[in-house]
């Protein structure tokens, strides 16, 4: 193995609390079988750390000092020469580029787990979606969309920086959308969501779901979906033709994009918030529940 292949492994055990191999088997005529392991590290050869919010102010005591051409690690240990100097430059480089990841958005007083079919951070995040798709369009929306698998993390309870929210909702490529949708079409959204609890998030609707996974009511604003009329939809493009088994976008009368992300919205909300002296916390209000 070369030096640069030493040093992404290093990088790996040094900012990370748990690093990731990948294993290769065979599995016989040729072919092979992959499998993911964690390993836990713990940055026992120099006793780096791990930044967060609430340490960024250290680096040096997280990542040790350079005094010439000799790298003190965080626990003492000098070294001159080899791999760990080496990929402890690389890292103590990338801090400056780093920073802004690590600036402070907001405050969470209590962590917001994902829980099927409903909880408090799926509510938050659809609920900005539809805020968020609004203000693009310039009209009401009436429902959003989107699917669980979007949000890669729970939100710990703690300091809420860029990266915390990067690492929540990673997909760069994900984009919200404006969708009008007759009620029929949402009632077969509706049924779809019954039959696979936990998939999607929604929201501006009031779901009753039987016990055998059938969609038993669909309220919006109080009132039963009406088959005739146009709603406004708000969702994601990764939903609107497939994306998790979903077509939010079969048979709409219209369909509009926008250049905004999952991160970008959220980070206005954290910042919105802060503004006006809240901490990060949404409800569990019934929107979904099973008989």
């Amino acid at each position: 193995m070369n030096l640069k292949k030493f040093i992404i492994c290093g990088l790996a055990a040094c900012s990370l609390a748990v690093a990731g191999v990948l294993l290769a088997q065979e599995a016989g005529e040729g072919t092979l079988t992959f499998s993911w392991k964690k390993i836990p590290m713990d940055g026992h050869r120099a006793g780096i750390g791990i930044v967060t919010t609430d340490n960024a102010d250290s680096l040096d005591q997280i990542f040790g000092v350079f005094k010439g051409n000799t790298y003190i690690a965080p626990n003492g240990k000098k070294f001159k020469k080899g791999v760990t100097p080496a990929v402890a430059k690389l890292l103590i480089d990338a801090q400056p580029a780093m920073a802004e990841l690590r600036s402070p958005l907001g405050y969470a007083p209590e962590t917001m787990v994902r829980e099927k079919p409903e909880c408090g951070l799926y509510n938050m995040y659809v609920d900005r979606l539809m805020a968020s798709v609004e203000q693009s369009c310039g009209q009401k929306i009436d429902v959003g969309f989107t699917n669980t698998g979007g949000v890669r993390c729970d939100l710990t309870k703690g300091k809420q920086a860029m990266g915390d929210v990067l690492s929540m909702f990673p997909f760069k490529s994900n984009k919200t959308a404006f969708v009008q949708l007759a009620g029929k079409d949402l009632l077969v959204i509706y049924q779809q969501m019954a039959a696979n609890p936990g998939t999607m998030i929604q929201g501006g609707a009031k779901l009753v779901y039987t016990a055998d996974h059938k969609l038993k009511s669909a309220t919006i604003d109080g009132k039963p979906v009406d088959k005739k009329k146009i709603y406004n939809v708000a969702t994601i493009n990764f939903v609107l033709n497939g994306g998790d088994g979903f077509n939010i976008a079969k048979n709409a009368k219209s369909i509009e994009m926008y250049d905004v992300t999952m991160s970008d919205f959220m980070m206005d909300y954290y910042k919105q918030l802060t503004a006006e002296g809240k901490d990060i916390t949404y409800p569990v209000d019934g929107r979904i529940t099973q008989e």
